[in-house]
């Protein structure tokens, strides 16, 4: 029966990259004389490839992890909108043993990649704080469209820069985002004003914080409200990275730097 490799040639052919998710030595090798752009997407570069592209956390999804790496190599500018990519990648956890032909389009840049990977706070912890969001927002409170607001990381500066409007429940806690239990207690605070502050490795370190950054300079899109400006606000003042969920438009936003870099409908995440 011929496998993969059989068929490389003719499965890369006419592209203007091949994406390969973390290929071993051998296989990489492969692709040594190919005459397309050859880009590694990996947790690290242990292959030594020439052009790399970082991938920080793992997908079991496979269309997730493509999608992600595809992100990750526009933002490096190894790919733009209309190039053809041979994305090779394990679906059975067997080694490289499909290949994905996707033409890329300005909708798969979603903000997504900017956000795992080049936020202060662990990748892993952006994830499970956006997820969060993104449950939220599909599903509300109790039904009710809810709003809230999640400052991660830099969380030291972000408690100076902030007053409590109320008892925190998680004062004398050690419990991190990610644990379901954990997530179904962020749920139920979100209905609750003020926002919530996780660390870089993803303790909760407060809810019911009031931010208190100078928001001059601060440029949010119209019709966006005080949660919006306080978590464009707190980034441009610290390191952190705010998620911000709407109540009015059910949308989930993220700020970094004081600028908006994603806007994701929950429903369609």
């Amino acid at each position: 029966m011929a496998s993969l490799t059989d068929h490389l040639a003719d499965l890369v052919a006419d592209v203007d990259a091949a994406l390969l998710f973390s290929p071993t030595s051998s296989f990489y090798e492969r692709f040594a004389d190919a005459e397309v752009e050859v880009v590694v997407v990996a947790p690290d570069n242990d292959v030594d490839a020439e052009t790399f592209v970082e991938l920080p956390l793992p997908f079991d999804n496979v269309k997730d992890r493509i999608g992600f790496g595809i992100e990750g190599a526009m933002d490096a500018d190894l790919l733009a909108e209309g190039d053809e990519v041979a994305c090779v990648a394990s679906v059975f956890d067997g080694g490289s043993d499909a290949v994905v032909r996707v033409t890329v389009d300005e909708g798969i840049h979603t903000g997504i990649y900017d956000l795992f990977a080049n936020s202060r706070a662990e990748p892993s912890v952006i994830r499970d704080v956006f997820e969060v969001a993104i449950e939220l927002g599909q599903k509300g409170q109790k039904g009710k469209p809810v709003g809230a607001l999640f400052v991660v990381g830099d969380a030291g500066k972000v408690m100076n820069k902030s007053r409590p409007l109320s008892y925190n429940p998680f004062e004398k806690s050690h419990v991190h985002v990610g644990d379901p239990i954990v997530n179904v207690m962020l749920k139920e605070f979100s209905r609750l004003d003020g926002a919530f502050v996780v660390s870089d490795s993803g303790k909760i370190v407060s809810a019911y914080r009031y931010l208190e950054p100078a928001a001059e300079g601060v440029d949010i899109p119209k019709g966006l409200g005080a949660r919006h400006m306080a978590g464009g606000a707190i980034t441009r003042d610290t390191n952190a990275t705010a998620i911000v969920l709407s109540e009015s438009d059910g949308l989930v936003r993220a700020f970094k730097a004081g600028e908006l870099v994603l806007e994701i409908d929950p429903e369609e995440y």
